[in-house]
C-alpha cells in the first residue's frame, strides 16, 4: 500500500500565512509526529515507513513538509528553526492531536526540543534518529561562522545530492539563539536516541551530550556501529519501529 492509499496530501493555512503540506491519519494517541532532517520533506524513507506502520498497528501519524521544503508554500531561504517549530505547533494544534510522540530526524532531532518545550503537556516521549541538535554551533568553523555572523551564505558540497547544501545567514542567527546543549533540557518524558558510529555528518557523540543535557532519567542512546547518518536500511528501519513501539506501549502501560 502507497502513503496515498494510506491517507493523501492535506494542507491547512500556517502561522505565517502558508499553506503546509501534510499527511495526518487519525488513530489511537499518542500520536506519531515525524520531523524531517535540513533540506528534507515527508516522502523521505524513514517517515513513510513510520506511517505505514501506524497505519499498520492503528495508530495516530502525522507527517509534515515544513515551509519551503516539500509540497509547502514558502521559501526556503526564509526558513529558520523557530518558524518551523511554530507551524509544528500550529498543526498538532489544528488536528486535535492531545498526546505525542516526537520522531526528528538530524536537524529534527533539535526541532524535537524546541517543540517539547513548546507543547510541554501534549509531547510525552522523544525518538532521535542522528539527532542534531546545536549544529549551528559545532557544525561550521570560526570562518564559516565570521560569514555567516556578516550575512553572507555559506555553500557546502552536498553528498546526497548534485547542488550544493546552503546554510542562510538568518537560520544561522537563529539557530544560534536556540542551542540546547549547554544547558538542562526541561523534559521529564522516556527519550530514545539512535545514532550511527559511522555517520559522516552528526558525530555519534552529539547523542551523548544529547542524553546528558536532558533532565529525563529515562533516556536511552542505541549505537549503531556501521550506521551512517541517513539510518535508512531495512534493519535500522527496523529498529526505529520497534522503539517506537516499546515506546508507545509503555506510554500506554501507564496512562
Amino acid at each position: 500500500m502507497t502513503v496515498d492509499q494510506i491517507v493523501p496530501v492535506q494542507y491547512v493555512a500556517g502561522p505565517h500565512g502558508l499553506r503546509l503540506a501534510h499527511r495526518f491519519l487519525a488513530g489511537t494517541e499518542p500520536a506519531l509526529v515525524f520531523l524531517p532532517g535540513y533540506m528534507s520533506d515527508m516522502a523521505g524513507g524513514k517517515a513513510e515507513a513510520v506511517l505505514a506502520h501506524a497505519a499498520a498497528t492503528n495508530r495516530a501519524c502525522l507527517l509534515l513538509d515544513y515551509s519551503g521544503c516539500g509540497l509547502s508554500e514558502g521559501a526556503f531561504a526564509e526558513g529558520t528553526l523557530s518558524r518551523w517549530r511554530d507551524e509544528v505547533v500550529a498543526l498538532i494544534a489544528a488536528l486535535g492531536i492531545d498526546r505525542a510522540v516526537l520522531c526528528g530526524s538530524s536537524m529534527g532531532g533539535w526541532l524535537m526540543l524546541l517543540v517539547a518545550r513548546a507543547l510541554p503537556q501534549t509531547v510525552r516521549a522523544l525518538v532521535g534518529i542522528a539527532a542534531a541538535p546545536d549544529f549551528t554551533d559545532w557544525g561550521f568553523d570560526a570562518a564559516q561562522k565570521a560569514a555567516l555572523a556578516a550575512g553572507q551564505t555559506l555553500f557546502e558540497d552536498n553528498p546526497y545530492g548534485p547542488e550544493p547544501t546552503p546554510t542562510y545567514a538568518a537560520f544561522w542567527r537563529d539557530g544560534q539563539a536556540q542551542l540546547q546543549l549547554d544547558g538542562a533540557i526541561p523534559f521529564d518524558g522516556p527519550v530514545r536516541l539512535i545514532h550511527g558510529q559511522a555517520d559522516a555528518d552528526v558525530p555519534w557523540e552529539t547523542s551523548l551530550r544529547h542524553a546528558a543535557a536532558l533532565r529525563s532519567a529515562d533516556v536511552q542512546v542505541y549505537l549503531i556501529k556501521d550506521g551512517d547518518h541517513r539510518l535508512s536500511r531495512p534493519q535500522d528501519i527496523a529498529l526505529l519501529l520497534h522503539t517506537l513501539d516499546e515506546l508507545v506501549g509503555a506510554l500506554a502501560g501507564g496512562a
